[in-house]
């Protein structure tokens, strides 16, 4: 089957040798495995930190997010059947999906929205399965709970922010607040359900009193925590929740004693990776997001189409990725 892959890692998108085209042999399914005829993709910052930090032996593949068609089913599968139209996000311990055909385990695979393409629904699984997982696993918010709490939420407008926007006016009380720094970036956090937007080039404190937000009893960083540590350590209330999905270098914890904030980090690949006993929750919490997609109470965070599945698209949206400057998700799809 053809497939794109990385062969040496630390190389710049510029470099054609970044991301190649190859042949490599179709996967075979495991016992809970699905094998899925790859329709669409989209690209997360997993795979631009991945390519340019993780050493390989072999060519490996890229791309955790995906929807597709299964075609044929592993011994002790259940929950699919061959034609079933599907999306995920997959394992790190495993290739990604940027290729032609993915062996995928069941339990964290969900069926496709029926009122999406497979573009669209691309875009969705491993943004949507982190923002869940935040609000509801690390953050333990109740689903309708929050009522006269506040959440701030930086770098609203990427992949995972869009999705989460959306989850957390759904299906919470919380007054959102969420950041960015650009035209075009504020109006599509306002247009996910922000209820105020506030600059994050800008100190954080003054914009948010002059908001009526004295201080703030969540914050979600999404990107550069790092930069903005000290603020969010600064708005943060007493006994308030401190959540991150991206990779400090350093992230000194000793700043949140005074005030007593708890620190929760979500790495969405950590059920697959360990097989948790609950892992299957990944499968049924994509089965919901359907279901609000179909019911129009959620919409897809598709932000550019860069079309085909190619070395030389997927290098085009690295290179967007990795400036920072993407607005939602980047997909692509096999003609």
């Amino acid at each position: 089957m053809k497939a794109v892959v990385y062969t040496q890692h630390g190389l710049p998108i510029a470099d054609p040798r970044s991301l190649q085209e190859t042949e490599l042999p179709m996967p075979l399914a495991g016992p809970h495995d699905l094998l899925v005829e790859v329709r669409a993709v989209s690209v997360n910052p997993v795979d631009t930190k991945i390519r340019l930090g993780v050493p390989v032996t072999e060519p490996r593949v890229l791309g955790w997010d995906a929807s597709g068609i299964v075609r044929a089913v592993g011994s002790n599968v259940s929950l699919f059947k061959e034609g079933d139209e599907v999306f995920y996000a997959g394992s790190l311990l495993r290739p990604g999906a940027n290729s032609e055909f993915h062996a995928v385990d069941e339990r964290i695979v969900g069926h496709k929205p029926a009122t999406l393409d497979f573009a669209q629904s691309a875009a969705l699984p491993l943004t949507a399965i982190t923002a869940w997982e935040l609000l509801f696993d690390r953050l333990r918010i109740a689903e309708g709970g929050g009522s006269g709490k506040s959440l701030l939420v930086i770098g609203a407008a990427g992949g995972v922010g869009s999705i989460l926007l959306q989850l957390a006016r759904k299906l919470t009380a919380l007054t959102v607040i969420g950041t960015a720094s650009r035209d075009a970036t504020r109006n599509w956090v306002r247009e996910l359900g922000a209820h105020h937007v506030i600059d994050h080039t800008q100190p954080l404190r003054a914009q948010l009193e002059a908001l009526g937000f004295p201080e703030v009893d969540i914050v979600i960083s999404l990107t550069h925590t790092e930069q903005h540590y000290d603020a969010i350590v600064d708005v943060l209330a007493p006994q308030g929740q401190f959540a991150l999905i991206d990779d400090p270098a350093m992230l000194d914890a000793v700043p949140l004693k005074r005030k007593s904030i708890s620190l929760h980090w979500e790495l969405m690949f950590t059920r697959s990776m360990f097989e948790t006993p609950d892992m299957i929750k990944q499968h049924k919490l994509l089965n919901l997001v359907a279901q609000m997609v179909d019911e129009g109470s959620l919409r897809t965070t598709l932000g550019e189409h860069f079309g085909s599945i190619s070395a030389e698209n997927l290098r085009r949206a690295h290179a967007l990725i990795e400036s920072g400057r993407a607005v939602g998700k980047i997909v692509l799809e096999h003609a």
